[in-house]
């Protein structure tokens, strides 16, 4: 017998995109095969550590036979192995610790941010970047002035990730499936989001018509304690299976240009009376990355919240501005 090579390119041929995880922790990790398995593109997983990318990123080739999956994964600790790629999540930072806020990350993770984005830039200059890393609204906003590139191709996840925990915890207290269940969070990834009950609904019923008043706060302060929460159940170490799902998200609707309205980390030049800071607010992903920010009609409380949320990221993007880092 002969076999005939006919595609030689060293990608798969299934996968011709390309997506970089960088930072081969719980959550880069989780999201590198996340996206795997989902075929949305080849994988490159990337960590200072050495050999930590390159098992892991084995590890989850091995298990393609059984999941059944064609998608291409590789690990490795040299930012030349991840050029040309289409879009790059990052990961890389130092996690929260028990006590520990969102904010008390600020300074080591923005000099982390900064080098990640000055190496993907250089090697894959045509990209979408997309950050979890917290202090969330600090790190993309990081990225984009370190990366120079226009706002519509460097973008936060959070929203979706608080807006998967309301939804769960929704779905727990009434006992529905999580299928019929829809939830929108906005403003800062912190203490200061802002849950919008009136647009969280089951099959299409808000939930304040199903639910008292006072379980409704109950249910959105869980949701802005969702981190902290699991943080303090796991004591060495913070969630990464949510985030991690939730990025992966955000990918999908980009790779395969689904144009998925989802609630993101965007840049703002005026929605929501907000202008040149990173917020949380409903976006449309597609294959041009972020391709619209829908603004909704808020309340007055809700409009209150919205600017409480925009003072905390303010602060502090105004200390990671002071950081000299771009």
């Amino acid at each position: 017998m002969r076999w005939s090579e006919i595609n030689s390119s060293g990608s798969s041929v299934f996968n011709p995109k390309k997506i970089t995880v960088v930072g081969a922790g719980h959550v880069g990790a989780t999201a590198a095969f996340l996206a795997a398995k989902n075929e949305l593109a080849d994988i490159v997983l990337i960590d200072v550590i050495e050999g930590v990318p390159q098992g892991k990123a084995l590890d989850m080739y091995e298990s393609s036979p059984i999941l059944r999956f064609d998608s291409a994964v590789i690990g490795t600790n040299d930012y030349a192995d991840t050029a040309n790629s289409d879009l790059v999540i990052i990961t890389a930072g130092i996690a929260r610790k028990p006590g520990m806020s969102r904010d008390d990350l600020l300074s080591i993770n923005a000099g982390i941010i900064a080098d990640v984005t000055r190496n993907i830039v250089s090697h894959s200059p045509d990209c979408i970047i997309l950050v979890v890393t917290n202090p969330l609204d600090a790190m993309v906003y990081t990225a984009l002035k370190v990366s120079g590139f226009p706002k519509h191709r460097v973008i936060g996840m959070a929203g979706v990730l608080d807006s998967a925990r309301m939804r769960a915890f929704i779905a727990d207290e009434l006992k529905v499936s999580i299928n019929n269940v829809n939830a929108f969070v906005l403003g800062g990834h912190g203490d200061t989001m802002v849950p919008l009950p009136r647009y969280s609904t089951v099959a299409g019923i808000p939930i304040t018509e199903l639910l008292s008043p006072e379980r409704v706060d109950e249910i959105c302060q869980r949701t802005a304690d969702g981190g902290a929460e699991i943080v303090r159940l796991l004591k060495t170490g913070s969630a990464f299976y949510a985030p991690g799902a939730s990025v992966v998200q955000m990918a999908e609707a980009i790779i395969r240009d689904n144009k998925r309205v989802l609630p993101c980390c965007a840049y703002l030049e005026g929605e929501y009376g907000v202008n040149g800071y990173y917020l949380g607010v409903p976006c449309k992903l597609g294959a041009g990355g972020l391709e619209a920010i829908i603004e909704l009609d808020l309340t007055e409380q809700e409009r209150a919240g919205l600017a409480k949320s925009m003072q905390a990221v303010a602060e502090l993007v105004e200390q990671v501005d002071g950081f000299g880092l771009y």
